[in-house]
C-alpha cells in the first residue's frame, strides 16, 4: 500500500511556480500518494497565519505533518509560514540569497515579477495564444490553422487539450489539437483539415492499458474505454501517423510538463520561446 502525505503549494502570487517545481520533484517518489492543495495569493502576515492554521488542522487529523512546498519573496510572510508543522521547503529563500551572495546585489523583492504584468507585452502573448488555443480544442475549428505553430493529433484522451493548454500559457505557443477517430480510419490518410498543414503536426500515442484506465474514469464499462477498442484505435492512429511521417511521442508516462517540452524541442519551437 503506498503511503499518503498532503502537498500544499503556497505562493504569493498564482502559485503556478511552487506547483511546477514540486510536482517534478513528487514525480520521483511513485511509492507515495499525495493529495495536493494549492493556496495562492498568500500575500501578507495574517494570510500567511491563516494558511499556516490550515495547514496544522490537516497535520493534527492526519497525524503525520504535510509537506509545503511555497515561493514567497516577503521575509515577514516566509518566516510566518516557515512556522508551520510541517516539512517547509521554500524554493525562492535558498537560490535568492545565493544569487545575492554572488552578484553583490540585493533583490527587488517584487511580487509578480514572473507571471504578472511586469512585462505586459508578453502576457498579452500569452493571453493571446490561451484564447487561440481554447477556440481550436478538439477539432471543433480548423478555419484558422494557418495561426497554429502546432496542431497536436492522437486518439481521444492522449493529452492533446492539457499540453496545447500548457504551451499556450507558459511559452504564449497557438496550439492547436485534432482527436483522431474511427471515422477517419479506413482511408489511413490524414484527415482532410489537418493536410495543408503536415509541417505543423505533431502525433501523441499512448499505451492500450493506460488508455482505457484513462477512458473508463470519463465513461466507465462503454465500448469506447474497452480494452479492445483502445488498442484498435492506436493501431490504426500510429500507421495513420506514421505514413504521414509525423513526430510521433508516446505520452503513456509523461507528464503535461514534459510532454509540451519534447513537442518544443523536437519541432524547434524551443528556439522561438528563447528568442
Amino acid at each position: 500500500m503506498k503511503i499518503q502525505r498532503t502537498v500544499f503549494f503556497v505562493s504569493d502570487r498564482t502559485g503556478i511556480t511552487a506547483e511546477l517545481l514540486g510536482k517534478t520533484l513528487l514525480t520521483q517518489f511513485p511509492d507515495a500518494e499525495f493529495r495536493k492543495r494549492t493556496m495562492p495569493f498568500v500575500d501578507t502576515v495574517e494570510k500567511a497565519e491563516a494558511a499556516v492554521a490550515e495547514i496544522n488542522r490537516t497535520a493534527i487529523k492526519e497525524g503525520k505533518p504535510p509537506i509545503v512546498f511555497s515561493t514567497l519573496i516577503n521575509d515577514d510572510v516566509r518566516t510566518a509560514v516557515a512556522s508551520v508543522n510541517a516539512l517547509f521547503l521554500d524554493i525562492f529563500a535558498d537560490f535568492i540569497g545565493r544569487l545575492e551572495s554572488e552578484l553583490g546585489l540585493t533583490s527587488s523583492h517584487a511580487l509578480g515579477l514572473s507571471h504578472g504584468m511586469g512585462d505586459e507585452l508578453a502576457y498579452q502573448k500569452r493571453m493571446d495564444a490561451v484564447n487561440y488555443t481554447l477556440s481550436h480544442d478538439d477539432g471543433v475549428n480548423t478555419v484558422n490553422y494557418d495561426r497554429a505553430e502546432v496542431i497536436l493529433t492522437g486518439v481521444s484522451r492522449t493529452g492533446k487539450t492539457p499540453t496545447c493548454l500548457y504551451l499556450a500559457m507558459q511559452y504564449g505557443i497557438h496550439a492547436a489539437n485534432y482527436p483522431l477517430t474511427p471515422d477517419d480510419f479506413p482511408e489511413q490518410s490524414l484527415p482532410k483539415p489537418l493536410r495543408p498543414h503536415r509541417a505543423k503536426l505533431f502525433g501523441l500515442t499512448i499505451q492500450a492499458e493506460r488508455l482505457a484506465r484513462i477512458r473508463n474514469e470519463r465513461k466507465p464499462g462503454s465500448r469506447y474505454a474497452s480494452l479492445e477498442n483502445c488498442r484498435s484505435e492506436i493501431h490504426a492512429a500510429e500507421n495513420l501517423m506514421l505514413q504521414a511521417q509525423l513526430p510521433l511521442l508516446d505520452t503513456t508516462t509523461m507528464s503535461v510538463e514534459e510532454i509540451a517540452i519534447s513537442v518544443l524541442h523536437t519541432t524547434g519551437l524551443v528556439q522561438r520561446v528563447k528568442s
